[in-house]
């Protein structure tokens, strides 16, 4: 890939594969020519809880082109794993519907297909549980949640709480919600002999996957190759290995030529990871002038019984507002469900639609104007750790957002906007999202030609890196863009992080970065001059991460919502949305501005639509597909704008960049939430804000 125009990193370039996706030029991980490839589709277990008794096979081996079945107790062993998500086939033990209990192999996807439905399972049946009761005896605490300590606290909580003049105490909650990228779970898998595996995979972190999957198949490292040049997105589902990818490297190893694995859009509701529904109780303290005195934020999810992963929902009240008591915990349910995964801003995103929508019924109950509650309680520290920040851009964004959005003078009194059979009002609500960055390695060459190349094993899911890495090394090295080629997503680059926790381009471009200037170094030790066999360095970011200061690192926004609610029929627009953002350093305007204007549409659509309804008969997600899963579209998107100010911190990385991908999804709920209650006077606590849940708003019933 060689970029073909002379701008570098501050210049709004094109995107360096835009015209490869756009033609079809551009190679997805099922579309590799391969000689002789066979096609694996997946049987899944039509029950949410129990074990395979039986699998009758033999009316799907007699069709004509199929190679193999694989089973339980007749497929390829696999070693132990901490995640069992990826141990298919090894046990009859079924964990949710949906699982993976066996596999057709045959020479033609359709003959898979076709196959596929003539194997018979007898199961013995358990009971099962699949929605969450927040009273629930089974509740238990986590010892993780993303990451994150499931709990902290900070003062004394309930006396804040007993004596402060004014206290909110409200309850939230989000559904479970799907990633929906518009590629499903799809890899080729190659062997060469029994030591050596190529996989062409969907994957948002190759060099992670290869070593899970050497470990997995007890092969030694090095031996398993991951190629993700090209993926249709991801938002979370494809960070981690899930069970296509051990299906595909599974079959080819049974019937000993090239297989190929796509997931249907139905199967990706029980074969990715989903965001865990959530039930958020938040209290808020507060003295007569808006000041916070205490935040007490609890959040209970669920995950599966085989694995634990806990959203992280409370975790964002940590770190936002200045408060000198703060307790905040995660509890869990085990039930018959998929293990949930990360999903764009896991935890953020459904922590920040409870905390926003307090802060915003705080600020109706002091009668002070949102925006000025959230700049009164604006800190310089960080409260859980009491660390400086590295930088905060929080005021200047709300301040800045106010004025895009024509905030002043707006009448603060609910149902307030009226024109003619439209309910209108605004609404407004803080964004954050935390700054990640992970050891990365990268190489860069010299040529004779005067060309320069860079690897690094970084994955493009629709994020411009592709683009604005190439930026960065053509900085740093002072020339022109079509003088760099990069090369990105194969394993065989070398250690990087997966592209997710919007820490890519900090992870990889600092690794870019300190390879370009040790190519420079060598440069200038053979005087300027390449020599014929050129030069090559590799560098490893470790040892410069562990550096770092104690500085707590965020990027911040703040996001303005009208919405406009038809008084008779409740239909709900969203007519403008607008956001500014503090992301330190902006490399390239134009994949910025796609990245932000991406999240905030991720977040009106788990405002208005997203629903991952838990069937408690059959177990399953009932809406398991885009007619009853809805997704938001180009008519739910009008006047939607983002801009950021200029913000430069020292201490975060040579790049000078914080991450935007999840930035612009963390706060849109609520803004627009807190939108419907203005024009309504009527408040949605639980999403999405269906016509259901307006329909007290329509009547002019209290505010709720």
């Amino acid at each position: 890939m060689t970029m073909t125009t002379s701008r570098a990193t501050g210049a709004s370039v094109q995107r360096a594969d835009g015209y490869a996706k756009v033609t079809g030029a551009a190679t997805y991980s099922t579309e590799w020519p391969l000689q002789n490839p066979a096609y694996a589709w997946p049987v899944l277990s039509t029950v949410a809880r129990g074990a395979v008794r039986a699998v009758d096979d033999s009316a799907a081996l007699a069709v004509p082109g199929v190679l193999a079945v694989l089973r339980p107790g007749a497929a390829p062993e696999l070693q132990p794993a901490d995640d069992p998500e990826m141990l298919i086939l090894q046990h009859s033990r079924v964990d949710y519907r949906g699982q993976v209990v066996a596999a057709v192999v045959a020479t033609s996807l359709e003959v898979a297909r076709y196959a596929s439905s003539l194997v018979r399972v007898d199961y013995t049946v358990e009971p099962h549980e699949v929605l969450i009761d927040p009273d629930s005896d089974e509740l238990f605490t986590p010892t993780t949640a993303v990451g994150n300590p499931p709990a902290s606290d900070k003062g004394d909580v309930d006396a804040a709480l007993l004596a402060a003049p004014h206290v909110l105490d409200a309850t939230y909650t989000t559904p479970p919600q799907h990633t929906s990228s518009m590629e499903p779970y799809a890899c080729t898998a190659v062997w060469d002999g029994e030591r050596e595996l190529t996989l062409y995979n969907s994957d948002q972190g190759p060099a992670i996957t290869a070593g899970t999957i050497s470990a997995l198949f007890g092969l030694p490292a090095g031996a398993v190759r991951i190629v993700a040049d090209y993926i249709g997105g991801g938002f979370g589902a494809k960070a981690f290995v899930r069970s296509v990818p051990v299906l595909a490297a599974m079959a080819a190893k049974a019937v000993d030529r090239p297989v190929k694995v796509m997931a249907t859009r139905q199967q990706m509701f029980s074969l990715a990871g989903h965001r865990g529904p959530t039930v958020q109780r938040v209290r808020l303290a507060a003295d007569p002038s808006g000041r916070l005195v205490a935040i007490d934020h609890q959040a209970i999810s669920h995950t599966s019984r085989h694995a634990d992963f806990v959203e992280a929902a409370a975790a964002v009240s940590r770190s936002l507002y200045a408060t000198p008591n703060l307790r905040t915990g995660h509890r869990a349910v085990r039930l018959d469900v998929p293990t949930p995964g990360p999903m764009r801003a896991p935890g953020i995103a459904p922590g920040l639609f409870a905390l926003e929508s307090a802060m915003d019924e705080l600020a109706h109950q002091l009668g002070i104007d949102p925006v000025e509650l959230r700049v009164r309680n604006d800190t310089d520290v960080d409260p859980s750790t009491g660390r400086p920040f590295s930088s905060r851009g929080l005021v200047e964004c709300l301040r800045e957002g106010a004025e895009r959005f024509g905030w002043a003078g707006r009448d603060p009194a609910p149902r307030s906007g009226r024109q003619g059979d439209w309910l209108v009002g605004t609404g407004m609500a803080v964004s954050t999202f935390p700054v990640h960055m992970a050891p990365s390695t990268a190489t860069a060459l010299a040529t004779v030609d005067g060309g320069f190349e860079v690897r690094v094993t970084a994955v493009d899911i629709g994020t411009g890196a592709r683009t604005v890495l190439a930026q960065v090394a053509a900085d740093e090295l002072g020339v022109e863009l079509d003088q760099v080629t990069l090369r990105v997503a194969h394993s065989d680059y070398g250690m990087a992080p997966f592209a997710g926790g919007s820490a890519g381009t900090a992870s990889w471009g600092w690794a870019v970065v300190k390879a370009v200037r040790a190519l420079r170094e060598r440069l200038d030790q053979h005087g300027g001059v390449v020599p014929a066999e050129g030069l090559e360095v590799t560098v490893d970011t470790t040892a410069d991460l562990a550096e770092l200061s104690a500085y707590s690192r965020h990027s911040y926004g703040a996001q303005f919502a009208e919405v406009r609610v038809h008084v008779h029929t409740g239909e709900l627009r969203v007519p403008r949305l607008y956001g500014v953002f503090a992301a330190g350093r902006i490399l390239n305007p134009r994949t910025a501005r796609s990245q932000l204007l991406g999240g905030m549409i991720f977040g009106l659509s788990m405002a208005l639509h997203e629903d991952g309804v838990l069937d408690p008969v059959f177990g399953d997600f009932a809406n398991h597909d885009f007619a009853g899963y809805h997704i938001a579209a180009n008519a739910d998107v009008a006047d939607l704008r983002a801009h950021w100010i200029e913000e430069h911190d020292d201490e975060l990385n040579p790049v000078g960049v914080k991450g935007i991908g999840e930035l612009s999804n963390t706060g849109t709920a609520a803004a627009i939430a807190n939108a419907v209650f203005h024009a309504t006077g009527h408040r949605v606590r639980d999403l999405p804000i269906t016509l259901e849940r307006l329909r007290p708003g329509l009547r002019g019933e209290p505010v709720g």
